[in-house]
């Protein structure tokens, strides 16, 4: 009897057959017997997310279900719309006296790693599940789930502690460690991470090579995104969606735009990341209409934008004196495409408007944002009266110095910024008191600082600073410099070196 209706349950079709076998189960007595089957045909339906909701109340009725109940409803849940509906039932298995296994523990942290970073006491109270269980150093998988959810909870130093202390390492744990390292801004951290790797044998993938070139990015380290572009051409690994678009993000950030675009080109397939990394990638390298006509060819493909899109867009806008543009597309982001924005827009759309000089439009669309400004949105707007400086400008400057100075009450450069402003109008007085404020508080304005890449690495100058090893010997060579510059003589704006 048990044969045939196990057969049933795995020829049922449709949730009406389900529930109607569920029903013969309860009468019949046999439900405990089954229910695993039951679940798992229920997870297996077509669209198992419209249904993962049965699941859940079948194995909540069932009086004490086991561990391996719950692990079978675990996965699903983890990756479906509802994350917090896996972290409930870890809680209930939690409450019901039972003690999660390896498979229970890294698909609740993947579910906690959605829900980040509101869920970091939850990820903490999981790590401190899976040491009583002495489950941390007998898994690995276990571990690598640990490192991103700390990971996606912006605790970087947390999934690196996970890491170090790993007595076994495999492919997918450095590359998490490396993943976390990008996702968290500790570029050079990854870039030494990454030699580590390679020093103690492991063979880098695709991921490893996506973390290189989205590191080499954000460092503007050219010399490194080369190299890891030529690995990846030199061990005919595969040119996936995900690192072809990393690719195209690093030339365009490095300044190579020509080269992002040929990249950009010859890709087979892109999506909506890749499109949006190049449209960002001519805005900030100043070429607006590029960006402007790719986008347009992005809709004319199908492919609905992203909210990186909309932020290449303004960037563009702002750049090109596009004011008119620039709250067309802020308008679409939101009422077309359903894009909510983000403070980053805020500020974009501040810059938009502040760079063309509309600064009472720029302060008042800041004093109309349905969300509370943050510092950077306000120093956008001061950053906009220095460039446009006038005693016309006098009441926002004001006003937002007041607003800067409630958010950031420690933050010289702000007070440095409105020093200048008032300095560049003539009211001496005014910035004479902004430099007081600074005086008095025992502020002092940020050293200056400047980086310049000789043979592949980066090398940092700090406004007097001598401690750099290299310092006197760049000073002697920018004092030559200096020197050969003198014997120049301008003629008729050409300028003619002499020749002894």
């Amino acid at each position: 009897m048990a044969t045939a209706l196990a057969a049933l349950i795995a020829g049922a079709a449709t949730v009406h057959h389900i529930r109607q076998l569920h029903a013969h189960l309860l009468t019949s007595g046999r439900l405990l017997t089954l229910a695993p089957i039951l679940l798992r045909r229920i997870i297996s339906l077509p669209s198992p997310n419209l249904h993962l909701a049965l699941a859940q109340r079948l194995l909540l009725s069932l009086p004490s279900p086991p561990l391996a109940h719950f692990n079978l409803l675990l996965p699903p849940l983890a990756s479906s719309p509802e994350p917090s509906a896996a972290a409930f039932l870890f809680l209930r298995l939690r409450r019901d006296g039972l003690r999660p296994d390896a498979h229970t523990l890294p698909h609740v942290l993947k579910a906690l790693a959605r829900l980040a970073p509101g869920s970091l006491p939850l990820v903490a109270s999981t790590h401190a599940e899976a040491i009583k269980n002495g489950l941390e150093h007998a898994v690995v998988y276990v571990r690598n789930a640990l490192m991103a959810a700390y990971s996606a909870c912006r605790q970087p130093a947390r999934a690196m502690q996970v890491f170090d202390e790993m007595p076994r390492r495999t492919v997918v744990s450095w590359n998490t460690a490396l993943t976390a390292c990008v996702d968290n801004d500790c570029h050079d951290r990854c870039v030494g991470l990454f030699a580590a790797m390679v020093e103690s044998g492991f063979e880098p993938d695709q991921t490893t090579f996506v973390c290189m070139l989205s590191a080499a990015a954000e460092l503007g380290n050219l010399p490194l995104g080369k190299w890891a572009h030529g690995q990846v051409v030199a061990q005919q690994l595969d040119m996936t969606l995900q690192l072809g678009t990393a690719a195209v993000n690093m030339y365009a950030k490095c300044g190579l735009v020509s080269y992002a675009w040929r990249l950009f080109e010859r890709m087979p397939a892109r999506n909506v990341w890749t499109w949006s990394a190049m449209i960002l990638g001519f805005a900030q390298n100043g070429l607006a209409w590029e960006a402007l006509k790719l986008f347009e060819r992005m809709k004319g493909a199908s492919v609905a934008p992203n909210y990186v899109t909309f932020l290449g867009l303004l960037c563009a806008c702002s750049h090109a004196g596009l004011v008119d543009e620039g709250r067309r597309f802020f308008r679409e982001m939101r009422h077309v495409y359903g894009i909510e924005p983000m403070m980053r827009h805020y500020s974009a759309m501040v810059d938009v408007l502040g760079r063309n000089g509309r600064l009472q439009e720029a302060y008042d669309f800041v004093m109309d944002m349905p969300v509370e400004a943050d510092p950077v949105v306000w120093r956008t707007l001061l950053g906009a009266c220095q460039l446009h400086s006038s005693k016309d400008c006098i009441g926002i400057v004001s006003k937002v110095q007041e607003r800067l100075l409630e958010l950031e009450p420690r933050r010289s450069g702000n007070y440095v910024m409105v020093a200048n402003i008032y300095s560049d109008i003539g009211s001496w007085d005014e910035a004479a008191k902004a430099r007081r404020v600074m005086r008095e508080g025992g502020m002092k304005k940020m050293a200056g600082e400047s980086c310049v890449e000789v043979g592949g690495l980066m090398h940092r100058f700090i406004s007097g600073d001598d401690s750099c090893p290299d310092y006197h010997g760049a000073c002697s060579t920018v004092h030559e410099l200096n020197l050969n510059m003198r014997k120049c003589e301008p003629i008729d704006g050409i300028l003619l070196i002499d020749s002894e």
